[in-house]
């Protein structure tokens, strides 16, 4: 039976769980909460109680039950929902001690629970003989009942049951509880309902939010019950969303206990746990309200997707310092050779050719390649570079044209694209490509005359709009002859050819690239020094140098150098010994000649030239002399003595 007055929606509902002797007096008090809430009576006592209360909370029927007595006790034990308890008071026992009083002075009190000591007091005042007893089960109410029917007790004082009994033996039985109790009961009911449903609101939102997060995650409330818990924590402990709402996550499973939470408030974050045989970085917060903890939340970060992150993140960061940065504006050279190449690699760019860079390793080929795509029709789209000889076979196919979902054991789910997709519209820069392995260059060719590529394990080929930039440091014609690389491949990757010089034949622009990259070390290293001074000192023996290693061997040097030089505050105080103990192979070759010839006549004119050109550095001008710096100063200071100086 079901109590509402107006539209059901908005209003709590409560569940009204008593026996019938207890129903019919409220029945009143049922009518004037009708406006207020939704009220279902039903029928029920001890076991047949608990089974009503876990039918509608399955149902989702109840927002609050109300009950007294047993049933209440009972109901608040086994379900994790709000329970209202009509409240027996002393008024309301004063009120039935005197109604019995009119049927006989001798009563008999039988409740469920627990004695009223203060009826004692009640008794000699209303001048009356009591006798009280209490109950745990029926059974023990029906044993109390006949104890005080032998002993001819014919007014009985109790909870429904016993007035049942009372009235089925002939006696006379009273309800204990009055209406004003049962009408408190169910104003408590409404109360409780009304902030179930505001919590309610508050977890759904957490619910909702929890659900979309990949990561297994539970929250408990102050209590330690269960308010939200997402599908991935659901999976891991092996539970359902309905059946663990409400419960202690201790009695869930221990090992994902919060209790240390809500006891300290101290956070807990990346810790790593062993649960459910898998390795989890785990936090533990709180969650407070004004200040105060009123919950707690669990998160369980898988390992294996971090690190899968963490893999994603690094290869994500590779590709954009492999994107095109460089610019034609940006490389330095002033020598004949590198302006030739500059302006042949510009006239490539304007077109939408395939261009084959050759030269030794560490002359900046993907620089220039960079700077193709950057002032062809492609810039601003993708670049791609992959290295041809850094990858085994079998990864570079994969890598270079992608694969399907299961097309080899170990490959990812839902498969991935290759770096010719990932270069669609724009430019894929193949370095080393002489290092391509044959099987692969057959699949290049087609690529290149075909413009569509197919993934490892699909059938369906997918067109590519793709400009070609090679690059190599070994001779392919030769390479060709030899039977290593293909004939075909080399005639469609060689439409255009650029030609990059050695460091060797631009010697011009060695100060150029010296000073500008020394600068930048000198400032990562924080040193006071600075780049155009040292540099003179150096000149000599960077002009000698061979420089097998290209420009790539002199910004090794730069920053061996600028690490060496840390320690000198001053150009004089810089040590060439030092240099030359950490950087062997630049000071094995004889130095260039002086740039300007020493001037003739005494020791002192030379001297003061050797330090005019050394810019004022002592230790640079008597190298230049070929003495050493004592040497140097006393000629500086020749003696009047001296007979060249004599008048």
């Amino acid at each position: 039976m079901t109590y509402a007055s107006r539209p059901l929606q908005h209003l709590p509902r409560l569940c009204f769980v008593a026996h019938q002797r207890i129903r019919v007096p409220a029945m009143p008090v049922i009518a004037e909460y009708s406006q207020r809430a939704v009220i279902e009576i039903v029928d029920g006592t001890f076991s047949g109680a608990l089974a009503i209360g876990k039918d509608r909370i399955e149902r989702g029927l109840v927002d609050v039950f109300v009950s007294a007595g047993s049933n209440a006790s009972i109901l608040r034990a086994g379900l994790q929902a709000p329970v209202a308890v009509i409240q027996l008071s002393g008024f309301d026992i004063l009120q039935v001690l005197i109604k019995a009083r009119e049927i006989d002075k001798r009563v008999g009190l039988v409740m469920y629970g627990q004695t009223i000591p203060e009826l004692d007091a009640v008794k000699d005042l209303l001048n009356i003989e009591i006798a009280q007893y209490v109950y745990q089960t029926p059974e023990d109410a029906r044993q109390r009942f006949e104890q005080l029917r032998k002993e001819g007790f014919k007014v009985i004082v109790g909870s429904s049951l016993v007035v049942e009994l009372a009235e089925e033996a002939g006696l006379h039985g009273l309800l204990a509880y009055s209406l004003s109790s049962i009408r408190q009961g169910f104003e408590d009911a409404i109360e409780l309902a009304r902030v179930a449903q505001l919590e309610a609101g508050r977890y759904e939102q957490l619910n909702g939010v929890l659900h979309n997060l990949q990561d297994a995650v539970v929250a408990v409330d102050r209590d330690h019950r269960i308010i939200a818990i997402n599908s991935p924590m659901e999976k891991l402990i092996k539970g359902e969303h309905a059946s663990l709402l409400g419960q202690d996550l201790s009695h869930v499973d221990a090992e994902l206990s919060l209790q240390s939470i809500l006891q300290s408030g101290r956070e807990e974050r990346s810790v790593v746990q062993r649960y459910a045989h898998r390795d989890w970085v785990v936090n533990r917060t709180a969650i407070r309200e004004h200040g105060m903890i009123v919950g707690a939340a669990l998160t369980l970060y898988d390992a294996r997707t971090i690190q899968d992150a963490d893999t994603s993140l690094r290869i994500q960061q590779r590709r954009q310092q492999n994107s095109a940065r460089y610019r034609f504006d940006g490389l330095i050279g002033q020598s004949q050779a590198f302006l030739h190449a500059l302006n042949k690699a510009r006239r490539f760019a304007r077109t939408d050719l395939t261009v084959l860079i050759t030269g030794e390793s560490g002359v900046g080929k993907e620089l220039f390649a960079q700077s193709i795509h950057n002032e062809s029709l492609r810039a601003g789209r993708p670049f791609v570079a992959v290295n041809c000889a850094a990858f085994p076979e079998t990864l570079l196919e994969s890598e270079l044209f992608g694969y399907e979902e299961g097309a080899f054991t170990g490959s990812r789910r839902g498969g991935k694209r290759g770096l010719f997709e990932a270069a669609h519209s724009g430019t894929l820069f193949l370095d080393e490509i002489g290092d391509m392995p044959l099987s692969l260059q057959t699949r290049l060719l087609r690529v290149l005359q075909e413009r569509e590529i197919t993934r490892l394990g699909a059938v369906a080929a997918i067109p590519v709009d793709v400009r070609i930039v090679a690059a190599t440091h070994q001779p392919l014609a030769q390479l060709v002859a030899e039977g290593r690389f293909r004939q075909d491949l080399y005639y469609r990757i060689h439409t255009l050819c650029l030609a990059l010089p050695t460091l060797r034949e631009r010697l011009d622009d060695v100060g150029l690239l010296a000073r500008a990259i020394l600068k930048h070390r000198l400032q990562d290293a924080q040193s006071r020094l600075d780049a155009d001074a040292v540099l003179p000192l150096l000149m000599p023996w960077l002009m000698a140098y061979d420089w097998p290693g290209n420009v790539r061997e002199l910004e090794n040097i730069c920053i061996r150098l600028a690490v060496g030089l840390q320690p000198f505050a001053n150009i004089e105080d810089i040590d060439m010994a030092l240099l030359q103990e950490d950087i062997p192979e630049l000071f094995s070759s004889a130095p260039s000649a002086p740039e300007i010839p020493l001037a003739e006549g005494s020791d002192k004119d030379k001297a003061e030239a050797a330090l005019l050109a050394s810019r004022g550095n002592r230790q640079q001008a008597a190298r230049r002399l070929g003495v050493s710096r004592s040497t140097l100063w006393r000629w500086l200071n020749h003696a009047q003595g001296d007979p060249a100086h004599k008048g």
